[in-house]
């Protein structure tokens, strides 16, 4: 059988050539339309070839997309299109922030008090796309050199598939003006929003250094877990980012000495770090092969490991300032806004999994919430997987980076730790 027709065989047939490799199961939740991915939603781990975990069929498909010219398309409608607001199927988008935040301005767009009016930016390109980590072979490959060229013309052209929308965020310190009786500092808030507010009184001194982090923060972090989760059994947390606009020490990452470097970038296009898919497989990975996972080493037997996810199990992103936030802020979006909405699988190729995010286009209903001034003793925390799927608790939550407009020009840029985490019950 041809290479490229096996991604587009029914599951049912694909499923009747899988290798043991772990391929999650295909999950909805009740009520979710189907996600907007290759395969039909079905993990690239069903390709796997010879324990790629499906990269090379995924690095087949990507490489097909670029023929294909769909996303040219879309690029070139932005581009013919004229200048000033551009009407979308979703709402009036704009090219620029300060198109954006003007035009929120002449209509005069009010957020309630602790809020802001703001510009958010969301991708308008609603098929599943693709990326090839900078450390895959392939990048070093002399014989596929024509077809990186062509891959990195696409990344490049990424950016362009998204607009700035207006949105409202809300005070999410004031949760209970809009839920009454539901605080931000409890876990029913994550249950019903997917979002929630934890309070941390660290020890670290140092989050540059990632081997005091690991050795300090985690098991801080890991504690608060359990604490603020009802029934939670245990929690690992495995790795962690590092944002700081302004740093001027060394920002190289370095994996095998387990430091993520410092970013100097922010992630401002709407989005979330998992999916049904990669939650599963994230978790399972950890599990049972420590893989990328910078904290306690886990020694569980793939059968163990199943029964551990037979029951419910959570996947936690919790971002912590070093300094109170100025600018740049952490914006996060309640789950019943967009309980309805198929995501958009994004997928990130590397030499032996292909992991999968989710991005979002624009609608005017998403409930955004922020926590401003976000103070060093605050720990946003918002869900980025729940394994819970009958629609009687969130499954995730999205969000992005944004820039505030009522901050003073002199305003420090967010310096904050994000670390990712799993919660089990």
């Amino acid at each position: 059988m041809d290479k490229l027709k096996v991604i587009e065989s029914p599951i049912a047939e694909v499923m009747e050539k899988v290798s043991s490799v772990y391929v999650p199961p295909f999950q909805l939740t009740k009520g979710q339309p189907p996600p907007i991915a290759a395969n039909g939603g079905l993990s690239y781990m069903a390709f796997d070839r010879d324990g790629d975990g499906g990269a090379a069929a995924a690095t087949e498909a990507a490489l097909r997309q670029t023929t294909e010219g769909q996303e040219n398309a879309v690029s070139e409608m932005l581009e013919k299109a004229p200048p000033g607001p551009i009407e979308t199927k979703w709402g009036i988008g704009f090219r620029t922030y300060s198109e954006c935040l003007e035009y929120i301005r002449a209509k005069d767009i009010k957020a309630p008090e602790g809020g802001v009016a703001l510009p958010l930016r969301y991708t308008i390109y609603e098929q599943p796309s693709y990326s090839i980590v900078a450390s895959n072979a392939f990048w070093r490959d002399p014989t596929r050199a024509a077809e990186a060229k062509a891959l990195r013309e696409e990344e490049r052209t990424i950016g362009r598939w998204a607009l700035y929308f207006p949105q409202v965020l809300r005070d999410a310190r004031r949760m209970q003006q809009y839920y009454p009786g539901l605080s931000p500092n409890s876990a029913a808030c994550m249950d019903k929003l997917g979002v929630a507010l934890a309070h941390c009184d660290s020890k670290c001194r140092n989050f540059y250094d990632a081997a005091e982090v690991e050795r300090v923060y985690y098991p801080e972090i890991e504690k608060l877990l359990l604490e603020f989760f009802p029934g939670a059994t245990d929690a690992l947390v495995y790795n962690h980012d590092v944002f700081d606009k302004d740093y001027n020490g060394d920002r190289t990452e370095d994996q095998d000495n387990k430091n993520p470097g410092v970013n100097a970038n922010y992630a401002n296009i709407v989005h979330n770090d998992l999916n049904d898919n990669s939650g599963r497989v994230r978790c399972r990975e950890l599990l049972t092969k420590n893989l990328r996972n910078f904290g306690r080493q886990q020694h569980y037997t793939e059968e163990q490991a199943d029964a551990k996810m037979s029951r419910r199990f959570m996947s936690i992103n919790l971002a912590k300032p070093m300094e109170t936030v100025g600018q740049f802020p952490f914006v996060l979006c309640a789950w019943p806004s967009f309980a309805d909405q198929p995501y958009i699988t994004y997928y990130r190729i590397y030499d032996d999994r292909v992991g999968e995010t989710t991005l979002f286009t624009y609608r005017a209903r998403h409930e955004w919430y922020w926590f401003p001034q976000q103070k060093p003793t605050e720990v946003s925390m918002l869900k980025c997987y729940d394994s819970v799927t009958d629609g009687s608790v969130s499954r995730w939550s999205f969000h992005s980076a944004c820039v505030d407009p009522t901050a003073p020009p002199d305003a420090p840029c967010r310096k904050n730790l994000v670390v990712r985490s799993f919660v089990f019950f």
